[in-house]
């Protein structure tokens, strides 16, 4: 199997693997969300902002012991 071939076959398979595609789509959604809330309410904007920034910093304390 040469390189394109190698390539080709790589692809086809992350194309049809779609697990963790509905955790995406959902944590698009919820992102979308608050900052169409944001936009029409400003004075939830810093709540909202203080929730991601609070999930970032969780998320990165949680790459950084794996």
């Amino acid at each position: 199997m040469n390189l394109i071939q190698l390539i080709r076959y790589g692809c086809a398979r992350l194309a049809k693997d779609v697990r963790g595609q509905d955790l995406i789509e959902y944590a698009l959604m919820a992102g979308f969300v608050a900052v169409a809330a944001g936009a029409v309410m400003p004075n939830v904007a810093s709540s909202i902002s203080t929730v991601f920034s609070e999930v970032a910093s969780v998320m990165s304390v949680a790459a950084s012991q794996s």
